[in-house]
């Protein structure tokens, strides 16, 4: 598996999605990945927390999620969600 080098300095408030890895499935013997996406608190290149958007269906709330830089497969910036109107 290819490592990622990962940015020395991430700003604060920046949205990101970040693919972690879980492990490998003991069914299929494949590496299982999950991504995050949200807000950047901090980051000292060993520890990035990230305050998890929100589901879009509204099924999951914000949440506070902390990512080990050994977890990290993929890392990078992506563009704010649209605002969309409350349909009536």
């Amino acid at each position: 598996m290819m490592i990622m080098t990962l940015p020395r300095q991430i700003p604060t408030g920046a949205r990101v999605v970040v693919r972690v890895t879980e492990g490998v499935d003991p069914t299929d013997h494949r590496m299982k990945f999950r991504d995050y996406v949200g807000h950047v608190v901090s980051w000292d290149g060993y520890t990035l927390e990230l305050v998890r958007d929100a589901a879009a269906n509204g099924s999951r709330p914000a949440q506070n999620v902390t990512i080990h830089q050994e977890q990290i497969a993929t890392l990078k910036p992506i563009p704010e969600r649209p605002v969309t109107p409350l349909r009536p």
